[in-house]
């Protein structure tokens, strides 16, 4: 096995552009890829872009019909089917729709097959982690689900056990709906509660299908508000038990960094520095647990300048064995960019000043009465027996 990280890189995953008034914009993943060479961190990893998904691995997740539907409205966004999630306020159509969303999709599938055949051993595509998009419908800024297709890629080329932890501030609804009924796949999500937050699902409650998939889907519905310490506390006290009994052959991780307090469209309170420790948490982990195969992925991240670029440049840095120190100064040559790009000042160093961040253990005891200590126990109620495990 290749000791060497891999990037998933092509300039052309910047297309994916819903229009200037949308919320995900593409300006995030050009700004992330140059404060990784600001860094130097492309020296670090084999840089590398796959081809787009072809249609035979589009279906692999995706209804033939959906597919189809998005070539239509990629040929004509006015042609776009509402039925499918198209030509909507979340997912407008745009020219070029079909094309992009499959490279995206592809880098992630590349990806995964690279760490499976031990080209690398690490793997990561900040454009993808799309985990919304449906096997029939676009949604929540999801056209192709590439975390899913990655998934589905590695049970094709033999995969036993997969994991999936996403920490995005949403629910990863489209991998849970992928997977409910494959005990092959154990899905973990840590997000706002539905209550308060897009896409109202992920309850505890939810645990997969009755039967062969049952206790394969976990969810931690975190109250809004939560910040560095009680998020911490959340995934420390379900991810590391979890992964410890499944024991993944591949862990594929979704990193979203739309839980920051700066983010516009939810409403979770953790920093950057939080992120990062999660980060480190995910490659611990999967060097645990895993063998080291570990496939990371992007997610959402709506404020495009403060938080996205650094969030995901640590991460790459994590992947690459060559992390990025939280207090060191961030080039002078990136912040020009920012401002050259969007007329916002850029900022200055990789962290929120709260390194290193602290939180309780789960082992030390617990606050029956704590909102974020309820939502852990009711996540731990729901699905652990189900994996024989003690709540």
């Amino acid at each position: 096995m290749s000791g060497r990280a891999l990037l998933m890189w092509d300039e052309a995953v910047t297309q994916y552009d819903f229009g200037s008034e949308h919320p995900m914009d593409p300006v995030r993943l050009a700004l992330t890829m140059s404060l990784v060479r600001a860094y130097g961190l492309d020296r670090a990893v084999d840089v590398a872009a796959a081809k787009p998904a072809g249609d035979s691995t589009l279906r692999l997740v995706h209804r033939e019909d959906y597919v189809a539907a998005v070539r239509a409205a990629s040929a004509d966004p006015r042609h776009a089917d509402q039925a499918y999630g198209l030509g909507t306020v979340d997912d407008p159509a745009f020219a070029g729709m079909h094309e992009v969303s499959a490279l995206i999709a592809g880098q992630s599938v590349g990806a995964a097959e690279a760490v499976w055949r031990g080209e690398a051993q690490h793997a990561v595509n900040f454009a993808g982690g799309l985990h919304h998009a449906m096997p029939g419908s676009a949604s929540g800024f999801c056209i192709y689900n590439d975390a899913s297709l990655a998934i589905a890629r590695l049970l094709e080329l033999g995969a036993e056990r997969v994991a999936y932890v996403d920490v995005d501030v949403h629910h990863g609804d489209g991998v849970q709906a992928a997977f409910w009924e494959d005990p092959r796949v154990l899905t973990v999500s840590l997000h706002e509660h539905p209550r308060t937050l897009f896409p109202q699902t992920g309850w505890p409650e939810e645990t997969g299908a009755a039967g062969a998939g049952e206790g394969g889907a976990v969810n931690v519905a975190l109250p809004a508000g939560t910040g560095d310490a009680g998020w911490l506390r959340a995934f420390h006290a379900v991810v590391p038990e979890l992964l410890a009994d499944f024991r993944p052959q591949v862990l594929v991780t979704q990193h979203g960094a739309d839980t920051h307090f700066e983010d516009p469209l939810a409403h979770l309170a953790v920093s950057l520095d939080a992120q990062r420790a999660v980060q480190e948490a995910c490659h611990e982990l999967a060097h645990a647990h895993a063998e080291g195969r570990w496939l990371a992925l992007g997610g959402g991240g709506y404020a495009v300048v403060d938080v996205v670029p650094r969030s995901w440049t640590h991460l790459v840095g994590i992947a690459a064995h060559a992390p990025v120190d939280p207090e060191s100064v961030i080039p002078a040559s990136w912040r020009d960019e920012v401002y050259a790009r969007t007329r916002q000042l850029g900022p200055a160093r990789m962290t929120d000043g709260r390194w290193p961040v602290g939180f309780r253990d789960w082992a030390e005891g617990y606050d029956p009465a704590d909102r974020l200590d309820q939502a852990v126990l009711a996540t731990r109620r729901a699905a652990f027996p189900l994996r024989g495990l003690l709540a």
